[in-house]
């Protein structure tokens, strides 16, 4: 008789004097038995399923790649589950408009391949009860990036989408450098080194970055821009593994859509608060990239006849002055005139700059000054968001980023806003609601872009 185990990092195949066959760099333990006689055609058989089982099949993330007729049934099958959770044969036949003999192979060469299981029968009034499928959480990982301004968000969900290992706040300084983009990689690998799950199994990394990116092509145009390659294949370089890379409001957007406060509508606008102003735009169901992946760049409309320079090189942006930048600014030209926070002291005393983490939290101890700028900054947008909605006519408007943090000091004159400059019809469609993820809707939509855009056509 025959065993496999683990020795060392590889598997090996052995009887009880020899080993026989050494290959496959896998850190799981198999057990199983074969005859003798028959082992030079067994063993090789058995190995590759096994690794095939325990690290997903890599012909198939191959075949997707190419294109294939019989991956990209797969990827529909995947991205099913993916948006509906676990279901039936003949359910999933009706929706992919395919015979139940051809759903029914294709979802038994998935349940062998090992990311498809089969959770048992379904429990129904009358007939036969059918099998239940859906993902198999641990045949896949898929890790997301999420960069702040002091910090960086990094969190790992299994193929189900279920968080497995969430970092938050780890202390890192954004520069866009060659040296910050590094140090973000070290933080990165940091982070993987600690999982206690098979490395092999993480499937794709995604990261989000702000300003303008082209998801499809990989470039990143306004951060870690200095080479001609894609920063996607840059970092995927520096990682060892597949990356790709999204807009930081497009990734909370989606966030929000699989995990957050979206109950079924299809037609959302997300709008990004934070130090500068972007929004994400969902049509019918859809993420709306544009052209070029730059759409949402919202913060840059001309809104103002201002002479204060937008970090764009522009004049005159909506987020000079309607933006947490803008807060940050006009908080402290308004002390620096003689108006009194409980921010005064720290400013006139301490050498760090205040942090706008440190703004919003005055802003919730209901520091006047502070309450009274976040409520100008509520009522400029509310007036720039009437425009979205009367162009849009979304179901849905999140308000989500930093400042969406002040809950209704923002919301409320938002709301104000758009009932005066909207037109009523209109307005009386799209509810005005605060983002259910807050802070982790940048880290869950990462996490989620990073599986989506591996299965996606």
């Amino acid at each position: 008789e025959i065993c496999a185990c683990l020795v060392g990092s590889e598997m090996c195949i052995r009887d009880s004097h020899y080993i026989v066959y050494r290959e496959y760099n896998i850190q799981d333990i198999l057990i199983f038995k074969v005859s003798k006689p028959r082992i030079n055609k067994k063993i090789n058989y058995l190995c590759v399923n096994y690794q095939i089982y325990i690290v997903m099949n890599q012909q198939f993330l191959k075949e997707i790649e190419k294109g294939s007729k019989s991956a990209l049934v797969k990827k529909r099958i995947i991205t099913h589950y993916i948006y509906n959770g676990s279901s039936t044969i003949p359910d999933l036949s009706k929706e992919l408009d395919l015979s139940v003999p051809t759903v029914t192979k294709f979802i038994g060469e998935m349940c062998d391949d090992g990311y498809i299981n089969d959770y048992g029968k379904l429990e129904t009034s009358g007939g036969r009860h059918p099998n239940l499928y859906g993902l198999n959480p641990e045949s896949g990982y898929f890790l997301g990036v999420d960069i702040k301004r002091f910090a960086v968000n990094i969190g790992l969900i299994n193929f189900k989408g279920d968080m497995v290992e969430l970092k938050m706040n780890i202390p890192y300084k954004f520069e866009n450098s060659i040296e910050g983009m590094n140090e973000l990689c070290k933080h990165i690998l940091n982070f993987i080194k600690k999982l206690t799950i098979n490395k092999e199994k993480i499937l794709n990394i995604n990261v989000n970055v702000s300003g303008r990116v082209n998801p499809e092509s990989g470039y990143s145009f306004s951060q870690f821009n200095f080479e001609e390659r894609p920063l996607a294949d840059v970092l995927s370089e520096k990682l060892g593994y597949k990356v790709t890379i999204d807009n930081d409001t497009r990734a909370m957007t989606y966030g929000e859509y699989m995990q957050g406060c979206v109950k079924g509508e299809k037609d959302i606008i997300f709008v990004n608060v934070s130090w500068g102003v972007g929004i994400g735009i969902i049509i019918d169901g859809k993420i709306y990239t544009g052209k070029s992946g730059f759409s949402g760049e919202f913060g840059h409309m001309s809104a103002y006849d201002n002479e204060i320079i937008c970090h764009c090189g522009k004049k005159g942006c909506l987020e000079t002055e309607a933006s947490g930048s803008a807060l940050h600014r006009i908080l402290l030209e308004r002390i620096q005139s003689g108006e009194s926070s409980i921010l005064s002291t720290r400013i006139a005393t301490e050498e760090n700059p205040i942090t706008l983490d440190e703004i919003i939290a005055a802003v919730n101890k209901e520091d006047l000054l502070c309450i009274e700028i976040v409520e100008e900054i509520g009522q400029k947008l509310g007036k720039q968001i009437a425009g979205l909605i009367n162009i849009f006519n979304p179901e849905l408007v999140i308000i989500g980023g930093t400042l969406s943090l002040t809950g209704d000091y923002i919301t409320q004159p938002i709301k104000t806003a758009v009932r005066k400059y909207s037109l009523n019809l209109v307005n009386k469609d799209s509810a005005i609601i605060t983002s259910k993820l807050k802070d982790k809707a940048g880290i869950v939509g990462a996490c989620m872009l990073a599986r989506s855009r591996m299965f996606e056509s």
